[in-house]
């Protein structure tokens, strides 16, 4: 596969990444993969912005509502299935493929490779859950502190997810998870093409403000609700729907739900670029710049 191409059509959330993909899509006949991790499950269309009916018509589509919201699925799995579709499929008929999306780990998992990290042991899962929930966040804090103090001095302190995902790891192989984080991105049998799509900070929050009252005009309350009694699971822990439980728990007043949903999207979107300005493989440009977007791509082909 030294002469296909993955192409990554990146950006955060609300930048319009969809139709200008559509229409790479078509110019290179080639497929879109998607990246955006809440897209993998059905019947949350409406929040997750996942193409359209019409969309889906355009052009052929991987990774959109492939899953369950019950199912379980990560950044792992997601790097083995789009390598073996890769191989197996797309690279078959066609040079070029299309990874479309703004889930940071689940592209960083393709293009360079995620952790080969150990299964962990459920019932130290559930006791450090009952820990957190008992004793608060502080104490597992404490305990990573001492079984792997490197991450401890590089994790987000405020993420209860990555201190117990660490923690369960040290505990279950007696190692510290930072023995097990690689430091040097695996090799892929294909080239890899980065182009990021970004606007000046307040054109992005309007779109996304807009796109917020848009889903709300198609229903997002609704689809919400229907999805209230699984609101624990992680496929529901998603901007859009976990302000919406808030107000359904009679915790939020709608317009505070509301206001909610905007202000995490434009935190979020901050938060997908802090992520992507790292990498400087990244070639960056403004939405409207489609025809610079194929130039480029047909320049580096």
């Amino acid at each position: 596969m030294e002469n296909k191409t993955l192409i990554v059509l990146l950006g955060p959330t609300g930048v319009g990444k969809t139709d200008i993909s559509i229409e790479l899509a078509k110019k290179l006949n080639t497929p879109i993969i998607s990246s955006d991790s809440r897209q993998f499950y059905r019947g949350l269309e409406i929040g997750t912005a996942a193409p359209t009916k019409e969309d889906l018509k355009e052009c052929k589509h991987y990774f959109i509502g492939t899953l369950d919201v019950r199912d379980y699925y990560n950044a792992a799995e997601y790097e083995r299935d789009v390598l073996s579709l890769l191989e197996n499929e797309v690279f078959k008929t066609s040079d070029t493929a299309l990874l479309v999306g703004g889930s940071m780990m689940y592209i960083d998992a393709v293009c360079k490779g995620i952790d080969d990290i150990p299964n962990v042991d459920v019932e130290v899962r559930k006791e450090l859950i009952e820990k957190l929930k008992s004793e608060g966040l502080d104490s597992l804090r404490l305990e990573l502190k001492m079984l792997d103090p490197e991450y401890y001095a590089e994790v987000d302190l405020k993420n209860h997810k990555r201190i117990l995902h660490a923690l369960e790891v040290s505990i279950t192989t007696g190692k510290p998870y930072s023995s097990f984080r690689k430091k040097n991105p695996k090799e892929r049998p294909f080239n890899i093409l980065k182009i990021g799509l970004n606007r000046d900070r307040e054109e992005l929050y309007k779109r996304i403000n807009l796109r917020v009252d848009k889903m709300l005009q198609d229903g997002l309350e609704k689809e919400a609700r229907e999805y209230y009694h699984l609101k624990h699971l992680n496929s529901l822990n998603t901007v859009g729907y976990k302000e919406f439980f808030k107000y359904f728990d009679n915790h939020w007043e709608y317009e505070y739900a509301i206001n909610m949903i905007k202000q995490n999207s434009r935190r979020y979107a901050r938060k997908q670029l802090s992520w992507f300005n790292r990498d400087q493989e990244i070639n960056w440009f403004h939405p409207q710049e489609k025809d610079k977007i194929i130039s480029f791509i047909k320049s580096k082909l």
